[in-house]
């Protein structure tokens, strides 16, 4: 299971109730933060998470709106008395605006600050361990871009224990069934894995795409995910300005996320002159159905 909290969802200049991309990813016991917009710590307070429990860190670009809250996040770690390693995942050039900062204002860092910069123009994985992987979505914009791609790996079997009740097993045989190996007992009977296991949990996929002009070869890199946030700047009577600005409309979002057979569509990085954001719903779903709109403070289950 993945539990996503929208930290912010807008676009450009943060507003007093209208924050700017950031988004807070719990998988598996891991927590991931994805873009650092300006204030984003101070939404990360409001919603009570413990600030060390953050050990990974994503930028998709270097527009202000995406990560000039990393700075001010980076320094708070450090009053607070930080001593765990942070990596951060970010476009090449990121490292030398975050170290000089801290040069400048003679702040170095007392726990190990990690960057891990970004280049590539095809997909690539960047974080791998024994419950998640993260590969990078390379998208269209002004700038180089990337989203990112979250997926759960899947779990061992669970074990059925009413069925092995009658059965004397060691620890190691029920690690056994867990892999999902038979069992030969002493007397030569076979405990067949199916007949004692369940399957396991099924992985999950989640998608970020922020920011990004309509780019259809993302299709083949997000089949079938869970749940794909895509960006959604403009409505379509906009659209002259999406291609100006290399972002993408509603409809456009709706397009990716049918082409790609996602099973839910979040839509976000709403530009703040529009005052209904029902419109972005109302558009896309001439396209795509099951869409939803991102929410700043809310957590939806994946």
């Amino acid at each position: 299971m993945m539990e996503l909290t929208i930290l912010g969802c807008h676009s450009a200049t943060p507003r007093e109730n209208k924050h700017t991309t950031s988004q807070l990813l719990e998988v598996s016991g891991n927590l991931f933060l994805i873009d650092c917009g300006e204030g984003t710590q101070i939404q990360l307070r409001k919603s009570k998470v413990k600030f060390s429990r953050i050990q990974h860190i994503f930028i998709s670009h270097l527009h202000g709106d995406h990560f000039y809250g990393l700075i001010g996040l980076i320094s708070t770690f450090r009053l607070l008395g930080r001593t765990a390693a942070l990596h951060v995942y970010g476009p090449k050039g990121i490292k030398e605006i975050i170290t000089l900062q801290l040069k400048l204002a003679k702040s170095w860092t007392d726990y190990p600050l990690h960057f891990h910069e970004l280049e590539k123009e095809f997909s690539e994985i960047i974080l791998e361990n024994d419950s998640v992987k993260v590969s990078t979505l390379p998208l269209d914009h002004r700038v180089y871009t990337n989203g990112f791609l979250f997926e759960t790996k899947s779990s061992k079997r669970k074990i059925d224990l009413e069925t092995l009740k009658e059965f004397d097993l060691l620890p190691f045989q029920f690690q056994q069934l867990q892999q999902g190996s038979d069992i030969i007992l002493d007397n030569g009977n076979v405990l067949k894995n199916e007949a004692y296991t369940l399957p396991p949990s099924k992985s999950k996929k989640y998608a970020f795409c922020s920011d990004t002009a309509y780019l259809e070869p993302l299709v083949e890199n997000i089949k079938e995910v869970d749940l794909l946030y895509h960006e959604s700047t403009f409505l379509e009577k906009n659209s002259e300005l999406a291609t100006k600005t290399k972002h993408s409309t509603a409809k456009q979002a709706a397009q990716i996320a049918q082409k790609a057979e996602v099973k839910q569509l979040m839509l976000g990085h709403f530009s703040n002159r529009y005052p209904n954001k029902e419109d972005f719903i109302t558009e896309a779903s001439t396209v795509f159905q099951n869409v939803i709109l991102a929410e700043d403070l809310k957590t939806f289950t994946i």
